[in-house]
């Protein structure tokens, strides 16, 4: 198993990061050039090979092996009514992905892809970020360490998504802690609550944020004082990738709050990483724009578990298809470009 010492174990491999393979992406690049189609017509499908190329290191790049991961973790600042659910739906929809009944379980069987989910501690919830860090530092660490474990060797890409209720309070409070403005610029209904819980919520935020200023020019100690288990634990599944050249796909808000304090620590940090979609939540979109990252998808979705992330696998399955199976000018007996 792997442990991290102390933050400054963990800032270090955060900050010694191996490289894409360029040269397999621009093997891509070149194939792309010599198939039945105008160059560039595919647009992003292009890329989006010549990225998975990248960070597989391998100039034909497959997609045998879709893993996605599921963290689950309990927020104290539940308790201060700011989502539309109470706090034991958390265990309860762990219970459901573990008797298939939920969207990410048939998300995942239609792109074909192993369903991973990882409880942390959801019968102890974190601390009250209002009030305390969320977590200690051994918590934090410990959690992020179950997220670098989690990514499987045999995977080609992993899918990042997460359930716990409140969590969407503590991904606009990462996103505010690490970027600065207002708890109103970054604080949406979540999963449907009405004005007075959003005005709770928005309240927290900015509560948190105040509580915490004298820290938030630290990207790990805003992870740890305003996230969660399953932040901490996708912050450390997308340094476990990126370690392993493994590409990732982001889903929704709470996802890309949790690897936000990775962009702050590293300019190229992220860059194994591609956004699935974006989702309904205002803070999402503004996000992306700070981190300088394009969804694939914008189809008005706010449910998280990770089902964005998976949809957009269909996208990529069927850029891979192109790239496979068109033929080129020469095997086609069609003229190319003059």
């Amino acid at each position: 198993m792997t442990e991290f010492a102390s933050l400054e174990a963990l800032r270090d491999a955060c900050l010694n990061l191996p490289d894409g393979d360029q040269a397999a992406a621009e093997a891509v690049r070149m194939r792309h050039d010599t198939l039945t189609k105008p160059p560039g017509s595919l647009g992003r499908l292009e890329d989006l090979i010549a990225w998975l190329a990248c960070w597989q290191h391998l100039p034909r790049p497959r997609l045998d092996g879709v893993e996605v991961l599921v963290f689950a973790g309990s927020h104290g600042v539940a308790a201060r009514g700011v989502s539309a659910f109470p706090a034991e739906v958390t265990a309860q929809m762990v219970s459901n992905f573990t008797a298939g009944g939920a969207a990410i379980n048939q998300l995942a069987r239609a792109v074909d892809a192993e369903l991973c989910v990882v409880p942390l501690q959801i019968d102890r919830p974190t601390a009250d970020f209002t009030q305390a860090p969320a977590m200690t530092e051994e918590e934090f660490l410990t959690a992020v360490a179950a997220g670098y474990d989690a990514v499987k060797d045999h995977a080609d890409i992993v899918c990042l998504g997460e359930m716990g209720i409140a969590n969407t309070t503590a991904a606009a409070a990462l996103a505010a802690g690490l970027y600065g403005g207002d708890a109103t610029d970054w604080t949406g209904r979540g999963t449907g609550v009405d004005d007075a819980g959003l005005a709770r919520k928005t309240r927290a935020v900015a509560e948190a944020l105040a509580f915490h200023r004298e820290h938030l020019d630290d990207p790990l100690q805003v992870a740890m004082r305003l996230g969660g288990r399953e932040t901490a634990a996708m912050l450390g599944a997308a340094l476990g990738a990126r370690h392993r050249y493994k590409p990732i796909l982001l889903d929704g808000y709470v996802s890309t709050a949790a690897v936000a304090p990775l962009a702050k620590l590293h300019p190229r940090a992220t860059d194994h990483l591609e956004s699935g979609h974006v989702s309904a939540e205002p803070g999402h979109r503004r996000l992306l724009e700070h981190m300088g990252m394009r969804p694939l998808l914008d189809l008005g979705m706010r449910l998280g578990e990770g089902s964005g992330a998976a949809l957009s696998v269909s996208i990529i399955r069927a850029a891979l298809a192109c790239f496979d199976g068109m033929a080129t000018f020469d095997h086609a007996g069609v003229s190319g470009k003059e």
